[in-house]
């Protein structure tokens, strides 16, 4: 019996080069002001005012919210950035 072809793609180290299934997700703390936080996202995840206003509010609300979608090589400056502002983020994999 002849073994189906497999793409050079459908390994899993390609599944992680080539996923764009990824979430940049900012977490609530006591620290910082909803206005540092804004310029935050504003700046960092080229958001508008508009979407960071409402972020900041699920932050508050929920404990986190999804900021961004894409690949894990789009978001891991944005997530680094996050970090050296003194903000709680992480990427997760969709």
């Amino acid at each position: 019996m002849e073994q189906p072809a497999t793409s050079p793609l459908s390994s899993p180290e390609a599944d992680v080069l080539e996923d764009s299934g990824c979430s940049l997700v900012l977490h609530n703390d006591d620290v910082h002001s909803f206005d540092y936080v804004i310029k935050a996202l504003v700046d960092i995840c080229r958001i508008s005012t508009s979407q960071a206003e409402q972020c900041t509010i699920l932050v508050h609300c929920h404990g986190k919210c999804t900021v961004k979608h894409g690949s894990y090589d789009t978001l891991l400056p944005m997530h680094t950035a996050l970090l050296d502002k003194q903000l709680t983020s992480e990427i997760v994999r969709i």
